[in-house]
């Protein structure tokens, strides 16, 4: 790969939801904040047509294809990163060589997410466990008391 050459790949972006006019508003929206992205710029993009879920009554789901270029691989995976793509494919070039400074920052760009997520999901735990403690503490006073009686609406 000559160091003018971009990277070319296919992302796919999946969405979830209702009504079925948003996701394609969201999905159109999402690429083009990704075309806003530093060093990476969406040359192609095909929005597929929202279907229901199967076994659901309302809820949508669809995808697009989104061809991008990228000056580095590390921008790339910071895409990666920041729109969780369902799937990406690189289309271009066939063989990349990869210097060992640019898989390093791809790696310690991992470790730093890696860790922000680990940092919320201890969070998550501290207060789910602080809620529980709490429901545990206020089960017996709401069981004591009486359940509130029905107040009858007065007809006109």
């Amino acid at each position: 790969m000559s160091s003018d050459e971009k990277i070319k790949a296919t992302m796919i972006l999946e969405i979830i939801g209702r009504p079925k006019e948003h996701l394609v508003q969201t999905l159109d929206d999402l690429i083009k904040r990704i075309d806003k992205e530093e060093k990476a710029t969406v040359k192609s993009k095909k929005i597929h047509e929202p279907t229901v879920m199967k076994d659901q009554k309302d809820l949508f789901t669809t995808f697009a294809e989104v061809d991008i270029e990228s000056e580095e691989l590390i921008f790339l995976a910071i895409l990666i990163f920041k729109y969780m793509p369902a799937h990406i494919e690189i289309t271009s070039p066939e063989k990349l060589v990869v210097d060992n400074n640019s898989v390093s920052d791809i790696l310690n760009e991992l470790t730093r997410r890696l860790h922000g997520y680990d940092e919320l999901a201890r969070i998550f735990q501290i207060e789910k466990d602080q809620m529980q403690a709490k429901i545990q503490e206020l089960t017996p006073q709401l069981e004591s008391k009486e359940k509130p009686k029905k107040i009858k609406s007065k007809k006109k």
